[in-house]
């Protein structure tokens, strides 16, 4: 128990953040009659949450290189703890977004210093093991959290998909304290770069409000902010993204790969409308018809986590990316006026595949692109890239849904090519489970 304690604390933790991304989804009715609130009003339930997780991942993963991944992922979750508490306890509509803002401050600085603790905590063959389970296990839970949220509510009221949390919380916790080392920290004397954190939450909290609100004019704002972002990093000493990162093509090659992820599960979100409103199935039916994408991703996670630990992280997230894009293109070819759920199974199939094969090699090519020290810091970067990327994802493809479901999957199928093509030729060929560069070797190094 002791080689995988670590392992068994993380995916507990990782499993509660991620199920409660989509377990709240199917609850929302159930939540409006008990609350007296607007639907409406409710889907700030859901975007306050992964609203949060976009804009604090980032910080989340700057402070825990300073002040220790372990110890920020021990208060994440006794936060998410007492968040999920409030949210059971909610008299309001009002109080339960703000519960869910808290859990997303939670969330983020749990999910970051996640991996940043696995990259830690394993190497070579058992790290890639370990990428690959964490990863299978997100997405089972991001693909049960629809059904069980379902269940739970039927038999015990929306507010047990909060209650859940407490002992999941308490066992993580008890995990933790056991088995889980501490990850690389930078220099003592480093300093919270607050300046940097203010400009970023505000920029990327308006690029999130703009494309969720449709409130364009709120991109000015996104635009200042960000900008003086880069101006802040640029000069201050110690910076919560060092910039200089980017200018390492296996690190911008990796994030092109989380966006380009992220788009495959915004189309999930027009796939499940599609399912609900043009072949009529239920809201569990149509969960229930997403399930082998779900499957497929848990499977090939496992298996080939396992594996392909020595295989180029260039040539795994090629391959996860390309099967991906023809997932996608078999979805383009296969819809049409007529189709059924089961017009879905063959793409499902072959992207479910390529999201499983992506996603631990993006988790261990991205810390082998940065040094020990920067671990957070990288995995912040990734954590946002994917949130971002998942809501631009939603309102690009939405233009496109417009006219045809199959549009939005030939967008993503272009996108997810791209990212293969860009994975190859850019990505070294080394190990994927070899451990970071040694702390202080030189950020500004090329790829």
């Amino acid at each position: 128990m002791r080689k995988w304690g670590p392992l068994a604390a993380i995916c507990l933790g990782s499993f509660m953040l991620i199920l409660d991304t989509t377990v709240v989804t199917v609850a929302l009715p159930e939540m409006a009659r008990g609350l007296g609130a607007s639907l409406a009003s409710l889907q700030w339930v859901v975007n306050s949450y992964t609203l949060v997780l976009a804009i604090l991942a980032l910080s989340a993963g700057a402070i825990g290189d300073i002040v220790g991944q372990r110890r920020v992922f021990v208060g994440s979750v006794a936060l998410f703890a007492v968040a999920s508490l409030g949210c059971a306890l909610s008299p309001n509509v009002g109080v339960l977004i703000g519960a869910r803002a808290v859990q997303g401050i939670g969330g983020a600085a749990m999910m970051v210093a996640a991996m940043s603790l696995l990259g830690a905590n394993y190497a070579g063959k058992e790290r890639g093991a370990a990428f690959g389970t964490w990863t299978a296990v997100l997405g089972g839970a991001g693909a049960a959290g629809p059904f069980l949220g379902g269940v739970l509510t039927q038999w015990a009221g929306w507010q047990a998909i909060f209650f859940l949390n407490l002992p999941l919380s308490v066992l993580t916790l008890l995990l933790t304290r056991k088995y889980l080392a501490e990850a690389p920290k930078r220099p003592a004397g480093t300093r919270i770069d607050f300046g940097g954190m203010l400009a970023f939450g505000v920029g990327s909290g308006a690029v999130i409000y703009a494309l969720i609100q449709h409130a364009w004019p709120v991109f000015a704002l996104a635009a200042v902010a960000l900008t003086g972002f880069v101006v802040v990093e640029r000069r201050v000493k110690h910076p919560m993204l060092d910039l200089a990162l980017f200018r390492r093509a296996s690190f911008v090659t990796v994030l092109v790969v989380v966006v380009a992820s992220s788009f495959v599960f915004a189309c999930l979100v027009y796939v499940s409308i599609w399912l609900q409103t043009a072949v009529h199935l239920s809201p569990t039916e149509a969960g229930l018809a997403l399930i082998p994408l779900a499957a497929t991703s848990f499977l090939a996670s496992i298996l080939i986590g396992k594996r392909l630990h020595a295989v180029s992280p260039g040539i795994v997230l090629g391959l996860g990316a390309l099967l991906a894009a023809a997932g996608c293109g078999l979805e383009w070819m296969l819809l049409d006026r007529d189709s059924t759920w089961l017009s879905l199974l063959p793409g499902l199939i072959v992207t479910g595949a390529g999201m499983g094969i992506a996603g631990p090699a993006g988790s261990t090519a991205i810390l082998s692109a940065v040094p020990g020290d920067r671990a957070g810091m990288a995995s912040g970067a990734m954590a946002t890239f994917r949130q971002l990327g998942q809501t631009l994802g939603v309102a690009v493809l939405g233009l496109v849904y417009a006219a045809d479901l199959g549009d939005v999957f030939l967008v993503t199928a272009g996108l997810s090519l791209v990212a293969a093509v860009l994975s190859c030729l850019v990505l070294p060929r080394n190990n994927a489970g070899a451990p970071s560069r040694t702390r202080g070797s030189s950020v500004a190094a090329g790829r």
